[in-house]
């Protein structure tokens, strides 16, 4: 018995010291690799991968993302458009500029196979029907006309067959803006008709052209970006929605057609070098599809991370308390209140711009 209890704690002694020897061996292992720099996919990194970033134990088992321990993607949170909007106001949000882009690539032709009766998503020859196009900006412009103060909306093309993957064309009458939503609708009805579809598509132009907007008039921006995602996502791409991280400039990228969004979803939840989560990617089928208020539905998902990129935008000192942020300030609270109601009653479908409006 006293011969069995020693050669058990003999093993014992044995299985201890070999677990310590292992313990050590891959300590030394992975702390020599985590002191080497690791090669980022142009910073796409998955979500678990930053969760664990700030943890010790996971840097000595060299597995940190030590550029992106401070970044945190913005979770969906709201349920309902009336709550966004509450979340807006009490952000201090009182007014927002607005930039356009619309895609003109070739693969409208055939992305609307399924979800577009086989049409072209420009179709416009038909004045009773919206395509899905005219749906997303005629939505857009019930939410965001009264929170924008000039009343001045630049409006692009991109990735038509002039622009390809390096320009971008104005679709303003005067190729600068268009005077209010109403001028929106009419220049995209116009060039939908018109202009030649091209490729291949390419974000870059556009999102550098809105950085050099913001530049300009020093206020915050919703970029809103209408596309059918057919890319693959280049190295150029990645970076100017990286870059556009500097700066009070929010990316609203709404996908229309057929899909799939696979690169479109990894922009929206993998791009963990940027400075705060700058994009929000809504597949407008999938939003609208069996639902009752379809408009309503979109208008939340649209503005769904509004409210946490304006709060993070002023905790980066991107947008302080200037001159031009003080002459809204200067607005009463009244007048706000009028606005937020204003835009409800909106998006609830009671002033919706109509078909035969739009042509």
């Amino acid at each position: 018995m006293v011969r069995n209890s020693k050669l058990l704690s003999r093993m014992a002694l044995v299985f201890f010291v070999g677990a310590v020897i292992a313990v050590l061996a891959l300590f030394a292992f992975y702390g020599q690799e985590s002191s080497q720099p690791k090669k980022r996919d142009h910073g796409l990194l998955s979500r678990s991968e930053s969760r664990y970033s700030s943890l010790s134990v996971f840097e000595k088992l060299g597995v940190s993302i030590n550029e992106c321990n401070t970044f945190r993607t913005f979770l969906d949170r709201f349920t309902t458009y009336d709550e966004v909007v509450a979340a807006i106001k009490k952000t201090g949000m009182l007014r927002s500029d607005l930039i356009i882009g619309i895609d003109f690539s070739a693969s409208n032709e055939w992305q609307g196979r399924k979800t577009f009766n086989t049409r072209c998503l420009h179709d416009v020859s038909n004045s009773k029907l919206l395509n899905p196009y005219q749906k997303v900006l005629t939505i857009m412009a019930a939410m965001m006309e009264q929170f924008d103060s000039d009343n001045q909306i630049p409006m692009f093309g991109f990735s038509d067959k002039y622009c390809r993957n390096n320009r971008v064309v104005s679709l303003a009458k005067d190729g600068k803006q268009c005077r209010g939503f109403q001028e929106v609708l009419e220049q995209y009805a116009h060039h939908a008709s018109t202009m030649e579809l091209g490729g291949p598509t390419c974000l870059a132009p556009i999102i550098d052209r809105a950085i050099e907007i913001v530049e300009e008039k020093r206020s915050y921006h919703i970029l809103l970006l209408v596309t059918d995602g057919q890319f693959e996502g280049s190295r150029a791409d990645i970076h100017a929605i990286i870059r556009a991280s500097k700066y009070p400039l929010s990316i609203v990228m709404v996908g229309v057609g057929d899909g799939p969004w696979d690169t479109l979803r990894r922009f929206d939840d993998k791009l963990l070098s940027r400075h705060f989560d700058n994009l929000q990617f809504v597949s407008y089928h999938d939003v609208v599809s069996n639902c009752l208020n379809p408009e309503t539905a979109l208008a939340l998902h649209i503005l769904m991370e509004v409210p946490d990129q304006y709060a993070a935008i002023r905790d980066l000192g991107y947008y302080t308390a200037g001159r031009f942020e003080q002459e809204i300030k200067d607005q009463s609270d009244e007048n706000m209140n009028g606005i937020i109601e204003f835009s409800a009653s909106v998006i609830q479908g009671t002033q919706l711009t109509t078909a035969s409006q739009i042509t």
